[in-house]
């Protein structure tokens, strides 16, 4: 069957390449109309308090997302005028000032304490704040566009603060970097491929093969609803470089191939069969390690995983279907302009490598320990701002709002309105004191213990009653993620619950609280099953117990040493980074370890004795090891030197260190630890040994020389 099927792809190359444009199209379609999703808090599972809180915020008082206005010596009559036309903004549920509850003739100086604290700076005696409360979730559509329109409206005296700013900056910068980037992955990529590659033509081949890869990986995303913007920025770089493995492999199979048929088709029909085999038991692991993520109680996990699992299988197909015949057309000029690869000759290191190979065990061993305990020691943040440049709007709108009004945080508490009002008098007393708190907003504070509802405007009690629940809002000192913010937040959960059990707290403190306590259980989950995943299917693999062990811990150790450089240099990396870099760094380390396993144990059964194997195998799988980090490595270092978001410019700059030290672990140490365990694996693996008697090891020289003799041909 698959014979069948290879030899009719290779019969028609032109139409297989007008049938890959021609599903450009629907790409192009899914990939515009999928929903990008530049909200992390809102992946939190919906049974936790925080995402039950705004759902009541969104749903019942109708204000999902709730922004800071600073305004800075603006007279009172403007800014009076600047709220009532700030209420007006589709998607801006309400605009709460002194206006909304007195009128601005008032004198400040007699206002109520509680009422002055909030709207009024004491540090900055001409600052005075608007809160902005919007209809929608602070990530949607509606709300990104009625920012805007509040933007329009405000001058130079005003500062616009708030999650939901943070999540439209984060959007705007994003849409602004993506295209130059990506342009940079390209041409570094071009760059590294050229040079590590025998011809001219062929990097733009492969890249015209990924190009339609991450092409329908983006479109098919509209089958998901929505994507991450984080899932967005780094699956084509995955792609490009998990899908640059698999082409490298298919197109040296297809000039080996070519030695033995006349005709270049059937030359790559037999490369396609002889592709499909390998590539699907490397892939396996691949997508395995990326569906673990999907076993994470953080929604940002399974949109992760699923979008780089099914893009996985994607260039797998890719490979096996389209890029065949982009190389059949390309053949001749492929062949044509050639030039000597910059990739020199590693026998002689690979000698040097297997004459130490005990010290390159040592440095195995002694390296693991240490690697792992720099792992665990490595800071991590989960602030959204802090992903952000300092010179960013909402950055900056912060800022103020932290110095003018101590305010850092606002929470939302709901509680059920049938409270009786000394209760919620005494409740709200006690959270007035708790660490932190600056200032309580609360219905009765503005209203007054002696005034009937039945007195008081229905606008006015919708801001913070309505539906049978009552809402206070408390403004924090303290900055989201911090120790003390946590503390806080507990305090006032355990005083709200002592009122009303069935209160919530919500808001971004709160949120990021429970991102932080769900996502260091997910990691660890994560990191279990994906190393139990590759151990089951290498072993199917290669049917071996002890493979499996050694594949991973060189793989593991890439990871550690990794992940632990941050904690020698001080770095603190977002708390997505050992999440997508576990992944990305296993899928690519695995891959390189299945190439070097793979050729070890075919020296083997060809009858090579151990030592000679290893050396043959190190040879033939250093060049497309080099080559794939070396692309893997330019495409990612180019996008963290000009990313201003510090997720994107991180999780780039890992994964640039990552194929590096993968690539080193793979050349340097993996062939002595096989070497060094090969009896072992022997005897705990099936058919792991020809029954052929070791050639003598003075052939080895002349087997090299054939190897090298087949890689330099088309120069």
């Amino acid at each position: 069957m698959l014979k069948k099927f290879a030899r009719a792809l290779t019969r028609s190359p032109k139409t297989i390449i007008l049938l890959a444009l021609l599903l450009l199209l629907p790409s192009l379609y899914g990939a515009i109309n999928t929903r990008v999703n530049y909200d992390i808090l809102s992946y939190l599972p919906e049974e936790l308090d925080s995402s039950q809180g705004q759902a009541v915020l969104e749903d019942t008082f109708h204000s999902a997302a709730t922004a800071m206005l600073v305004v800075e010596g603006m007279p009172a009559r403007d800014v009076e005028k600047l709220r009532d036309a700030i209420e007006e903004v589709p998607g801006v549920s309400d605009a709460m000032w002194i206006s909304s509850m007195l009128d601005i003739s008032v004198p400040k100086e007699i206002l109520p304490d509680e009422i002055k604290d909030i709207f009024y700076s004491e540090k900055a005696k001409d600052s005075t704040m608007i809160i902005v409360q919007f209809e929608h979730p602070g990530a949607s559509n509606e709300t990104l566009r009625a920012i805007d329109e509040v933007r329009a409206l405000c001058d130079e005296r005003c500062f616009l603060a708030g999650v939901s700013i943070f999540l439209k900056d984060t959007k705007d910068l994003v849409e602004q970097e993506m295209p130059f980037y990506t342009l940079l992955a390209v041409v570094f990529s071009i760059v590294a491929m050229s040079l590590t590659m025998e011809s001219v033509v062929l990097p733009f081949v492969f890249l015209m093969g990924i190009g339609f890869a991450v092409a329908y990986n983006f479109g098919t995303n509209i089958f998901l609803g929505q994507v991450s913007y984080i899932t967005k920025a780094i699956a084509a770089i995955l792609q490009l470089g998990v899908s640059m493995d698999y082409s490298i492999f298919l197109f040296d199979r297809y000039d080996e191939e070519k030695e033995r048929f006349e005709d270049r088709r059937d030359a790559m029909a037999s490369a396609i069969q002889g592709a499909f085999v390998s590539l699907s038991g490397s892939s396996t692991t691949t997508v395995a390690g990326f569906l673990a993520l999907c076993a994470m109680r953080l929604g940002l996990g399974p949109d992760l995983g699923l979008v780089m699992a099914k893009g996985i299988v994607i260039g797998i197909l890719v490979v096996l279907v389209v890029l065949p015949s982009l190389i059949l057309v390309f053949d001749k000029p492929i062949h044509r302009w050639s030039h000597r690869s910059l990739i020199p000759d590693l026998t002689r290191l690979n000698d040097w490598i297997i004459d130490h190979k005990k010290t390159f065990v040592a440095i195995f061993l002694v390296l693991f320990v240490p690697a792992l305990i720099m792992q665990s020691r490595t800071q991590i943040y989960y602030n959204i701002d802090q992903s952000l440049p300092e010179d960013l709007p909402s950055t900056v709108a912060t800022n103020k709002l932290k110095d003018e009004f101590d305010m850092a945080t606002t929470h939302f508490v709901i509680v059920d309105d049938s409270l009786p009002a000394y209760r919620l008098n005494a409740m709200e007393k006690e959270m007035e004191k708790v660490d932190g708190v600056e200032a309580l907003l609360a219905y009765n504070k503005f209203v007054g213990p002696g005034i009937p509802d039945n007195f008081i405007p229905q606008e006015l009690k919708d801001i913070c009653k309505k539906d049978g629940k009552q809402m206070l809002m408390i403004n924090s000192r303290y900055k989201a993620a911090r120790e003390e913010e946590n503390a806080q937040i507990e305090a006032l959960n355990e005083i709200a619950k002592r009122y009303d059990p069935g209160a919530l707290i919500t808001g971004e403190g709160a949120m990021t609280k429970d991102l932080m306590d769900i996502t260091t259980v997910d990691i660890q989950v994560t990191n279990v099953l994906s190393v139990l995943a590759i151990l089951v299917i290498v072993g199917l693999t290669f049917k071996s117990f002890t493979v499996p062990v050694i594949l991973v811990a060189a793989i593991e150790l890439s990871i550690f040493i990794n992940q632990g450089i941050p904690a020698l240099t001080g770095t603190v990396i977002p708390f997505v980074s050992p999440i997508v870099i576990g992944c990305i760094q296993l899928g690519a380390t695995v891959d390189y370890a299945i190439l070097m396993t793979t050729r070890f144990r075919e020296e083997l059964q060809n009858g090579h004795e151990r030592v000679e194997a290893i050396k043959i195998a190190s040879s033939a799988s250093d060049k497309s090891i080099i080559t794939s980090a070396s692309v893997f490595f330019c495409a990612t270092f180019g996008v963290s030197l000009i990313s201003k978001i510090e997720i994107i410019k991180s999780i780039c700059s890992m994964l640039a260190r990552g194929a590096v030290i993968s690539a080193l672990v793979s050349i340097f140490i993996l062939p002595s630890v096989l070497l060094a365990c090969e009896g072992f694996i022997a005897k705990t693996s099936h058919n792991w040994r020809s029954d052929i008697t070791p050639q003598p090891r003075k052939r080895l020289g002349k087997r090299l020389k054939e190897l090298h003799a087949k890689q330099g041909e088309s120069i």
